[in-house]
């Protein structure tokens, strides 16, 4: 599997959690440290405040939110995405940037999101 395929797969389980609106399920991609930037919302710090703010953004989720790669780099144990996310008109539409760590067992965590939103006033 490709690096590229291998962060898709963890947004994709994001995605599958958010639609069902499980805020500790968004927030289980993220490292104990990590931080989200926003425009929808105060900076989190950390994996509690990640999932405290997923449980405000998820009450209005639905099935329409998609998360697609656009690009991909990696270098030994840190990799990053530019990603393209959608949530129709009523909620927003923009990329998300994120750096993810390399964790002990192999598999990837984000340390560093930030939410870019390509709405006018978002």
């Amino acid at each position: 599997m490709s690096i590229r395929d291998d962060l898709q797969e963890i947004w994709d389980f994001y995605v599958a959690a958010y639609r069902s609106g499980d805020a500790a399920g968004c927030a289980a991609i993220f490292t104990d440290d990590a931080e989200v930037h926003s425009p929808y919302g105060p900076p989190a710090r950390g994996r509690a405040e990640i999932e405290a703010l997923h449980g405000v953004w998820v009450q209005h989720a639905g099935p329409n939110k998609t998360l697609e790669v656009i690009e991909v780099g990696s270098s030994e144990n840190l990799a990053w995405t530019l990603a393209a996310y959608s949530e129709g008109e009523a909620v927003g539409n923009g990329t998300s940037l994120s750096v993810f760590e390399r964790q002990p067992n192999g598999g990837w965590l984000i340390r560093v999101c930030s939410l870019n939103s390509t709405d006018a006033g978002g």
